[in-house]
């Protein structure tokens, strides 16, 4: 094929969920996630009792949660509505949202280790978790956005069609025109720490929890530490779940099926939609934060 058929700034076509009966399911689970996460990182800004690092993590999570979803629903919502399934070469690289599924992950693993350190070590928590650690931890959450430069040195075909509801890594890579070597390389490396070595090191972090949970004497020190756990390894179990039916459905099936529609909207529109309701409610720290938010009054002494 001549180079003149290939080009960067084409149009795609996306082939999943143009149903009009889906606008107002997704126009409300969108609203209902911004709010949800907006309304955590509101609550924790305004409380100084939650100025700690284990909260830092939380609102970058929230953060990522909003960006994760705003990159795919508001272009899906205006196609459903259009009724058009165009998506230009630009927006298709802001839905790259592998790069705030992996910030997820990251994250993730940098809280079990907070918690970590915070229930093991809490003589040393402060020494250990300082703000400079916690800046760094974050920032390196954003080695992911390496994936978007690769992509730009990608080529496709005029009218390429995606078999997907938004511009997903995989998809991309199957109708680039140009050698995917790299990216290839790339994907399957930042899926393996993703999928595998993070992981474990979560599993790892929460085993070293236990057993020093069980050589605590106090009932009340030992709830009081499972409660603290019970949000972050509710979101954890959410994310790798359906982290695990997405790659699953795509592995057995060479095409778009309803079977991947189902796990690729329970990974980006779901998962972000619950977290905040994961954390509020079994957070007696976020639920006072949240009801102090909502009422200032009860902030001043």
């Amino acid at each position: 094929m001549e180079a003149g058929n290939h080009t960067r700034g084409s149009e795609f076509f996306l082939q999943g969920l143009s149903e009009p009966l889906l606008f107002g399911l997704f126009l409300f689970m969108y609203l209902v996630t911004m709010l949800g996460n907006m309304l955590i990182i509101l609550a924790i800004l305004s409380d100084s009792h939650l100025h700690t690092p284990m909260y830092f993590f939380l609102s970058n999570l929230s953060s990522v949660d909003i960006c994760f979803i705003s990159t795919t629903v508001p272009k899906m919502l205006i196609n459903i509505q259009e009724q058009s399934k165009d998506i230009s070469y630009t927006g298709c690289l802001i839905q790259f949202f592998m790069i705030f599924a992996g910030m997820d992950g990251f994250l993730l693993t940098v809280m079990a280790y907070d918690q970590f350190v915070a229930i093991c070590h809490p003589l040393h928590y402060t020494v250990i978790m300082n703000p400079p650690l916690c800046g760094l931890l974050v920032l390196v959450c954003w080695v992911s956005l390496i994936h978007i430069l690769l992509m730009k040195w990608l080529t496709f075909c005029p009218g390429t069609e995606i078999p997907h509801f938004f511009c997903e890594v995989v998809q991309i890579l199957k109708v680039a025109c140009s050698d995917t070597l790299i990216n290839n390389i790339f994907l399957y490396v930042s899926t393996a720490i993703l999928g595998v070595f993070l992981l474990i090191g979560i599993l790892f972090s929460y085993s070293l929890i236990v057993s020093s949970l069980m050589g605590v004497s106090s009932a009340a020190g030992k709830y009081k530490a499972f409660s603290t756990c019970g949000s972050h390894l509710s979101v954890v179990s959410l994310y790798y779940g359906t982290s695990l039916r997405l790659h699953s459905s795509q592995s057995s099936s060479a095409t778009h099926s309803s079977q991947s529609s189902i796990g690729s909207v329970m990974y980006t529109v779901v998962t972000p939609m619950l977290n905040p309701f994961i954390y509020s409610l079994r957070n007696k720290d976020v639920k006072g934060a949240l009801g102090r938010f909502r009422n200032p009054g009860a902030l001043c002494p």
